[in-house]
């Protein structure tokens, strides 16, 4: 065993997480701590990490950025010709997961995911920088590239293509997807790996809370 590995331990104890303070909505419970988190200047208080699997069964991670909170979903958008999009086509169930070490906070989240209609994603495509726009013509996300030369020689031969464009248009392959959970669970540090966490799943009218053993 290596133990530098082994003995690295942080006893957390900024703060508890009891029932009568939660939320009824874990939305509202989200967006609650959510603001905290990006008043306690987390840095990018909306990455998570986002795990599919396909038909093959294999888990797969990695993190992408929350565009958007509704009433109902957390939204994400991403290349459709991505491994990540290819395993929900297949599996249409993810697993979101957001870590905040600054506040000893994490989320998970599970459920299904779904595409956002085009109309949603072009609004949010228009929202971002240019050279992104650009950015997303470019990769051909999770296929084998020669050399980084090649994608920066890719995203030269789009600024060409677009220059004198206004509106560079949505990709094809390019859009949303939002995930409708049907648990999330709210997991505060505490001392002694006594953790509290409290869980939320969807009933067919309201959501149902418990507590779960650390």
């Amino acid at each position: 065993m290596n133990r530098d590995i082994a003995d690295l331990r942080i006893n957390y104890s900024m703060a508890g997480l009891l029932e009568q303070d939660m939320l009824p909505n874990p939305f509202e419970q989200f967006k609650k701590w959510f603001d905290e988190a990006k008043s306690a200047d987390v840095l990018e208080p909306n990455a998570m990490i986002v795990s599919t699997a396909g038909n093959d069964g294999m888990p797969d991670s990695r993190v992408v950025l929350l565009k958007d909170l509704t009433q109902h979903s957390f939204v994400f958008y991403t290349n459709y010709n991505s491994i990540k999009a290819h395993q929900i086509d297949e599996h249409l169930h993810c697993a979101l997961l957001f870590l905040w070490l600054d506040l000893e906070r994490q989320v998970r989240i599970k459920g299904r995911a779904a595409k956002v209609g085009t109309e949603e994603s072009l609004k949010y495509f228009r929202s971002r920088p240019r050279e992104s726009q650009i950015g997303a013509w470019t990769s051909p996300q999770s296929k084998v590239i020669s050399s980084r030369a090649e994608i920066e020689q890719l995203f030269q031969d789009n600024l060409r293509k677009f220059d004198g464009v206004d509106e560079i248009p949505l990709p094809e392959f390019w859009g949303g997807y939002e995930v409708i959970p049907t648990e999330i669970e709210f997991w505060q540090g505490r001392p002694n790996r006594l953790h509290d966490r409290i869980k939320y799943n969807k009933g067919k009218d309201s959501w149902t809370m418990s507590r779960l053993a650390p």
